[in-house]
């Protein structure tokens, strides 16, 4: 697998971000002005680029970094490439809000629903992201939900598993995107977390369940949000777990 860095928080660089592998490629973005998703549509489409690039080749990229919205380009390069891939996100958050709901403004707790085709003027029709269907989304590991969230995925079509209950028939049709978002392990287990929530998987159950993912030979692509921050040494915590699946 290639492993491409995108070593940012939204727009910000973090040179520092410590990562659970060692990568092959490091994708960066000299950003314009302009409001939050333009500037973010320049990073993502390089990382759609190198994302195409490789799985334009048959390769299943890894792409690491520091938040989820990073997902709409590493699903644009897929799309780019000729899949049409599903999603299993992991997550110990919803990643469903919207401009409308969100009581912070931040922009990684909408990625997920922006990819069902919500609001495409916002980024994903600078992209060129096609809207992936509910009922071909799985979110694993989902605890912490603000109320609008919950609303909403009461009424959806995206299924929710536990992370350690999770099984090959539970997974979408076809190819899939994984996504996942390390905070989706308790947070006892990870010194840094931006976020951390209790009550989630430990490292080796998220392994084990990764390697489901693996044995049906029809992962797309990984997304890995090392969503803490820098200075932590967080990633020691995962790596001897995470490394051999994603070499």
């Amino acid at each position: 697998m290639t492993v491409i860095a995108v070593p940012y928080h939204l727009d910000e660089y973090l040179p520092d971000l410590d990562l659970p592998g060692e990568p092959d490629e490091v994708v960066t973005a000299q950003f314009p002005p302009g409001d939050p998703w333009e500037r973010l549509a320049v990073l993502y489409e390089e990382v759609a680029r190198a994302v195409t690039a490789d799985a334009g080749l048959g390769g299943s990229p890894v792409v690491m970094t520091g938040d989820c919205a990073i997902s709409l380009g590493i699903m644009a390069g897929l799309q780019r490439a000729g899949a049409d891939p599903g999603v299993v996100w992991f997550d110990a958050h919803g990643d469903v809000q919207t401009p409308e709901t969100t009581a912070s403004g931040y922009l990684p707790g909408m990625p997920l629903r922006l990819l069902t085709g919500y609001r495409p003027e916002l980024i994903a029709t600078r992209l060129g992201l096609r809207p992936v269907p509910e009922q071909r989304i799985v979110l694993a590991g989902a605890r912490d939900l603000d109320p609008p969230e919950a609303a909403y995925l009461a009424g959806a079509a995206i299924r929710r598993r536990e992370v350690a209950a999770l099984a090959a028939a539970d997974l979408p049709d076809g190819p899939f995107y994984v996504h996942v978002d390390l905070d989706v392990i308790d947070g006892a287990g990870l010194p840094g977390l931006r976020f951390p929530v209790p009550g989630g998987p430990d490292a080796t159950q998220l392994a084990d369940a990764l390697r489901v993912l693996l044995g049906t030979g029809r992962v797309a692509a990984f997304g890995i949000a090392c969503s803490w921050h820098p200075g932590h040494a967080a990633a020691r915590h995962v790596a001897a777990q995470l490394g051999p699946i994603l070499d």
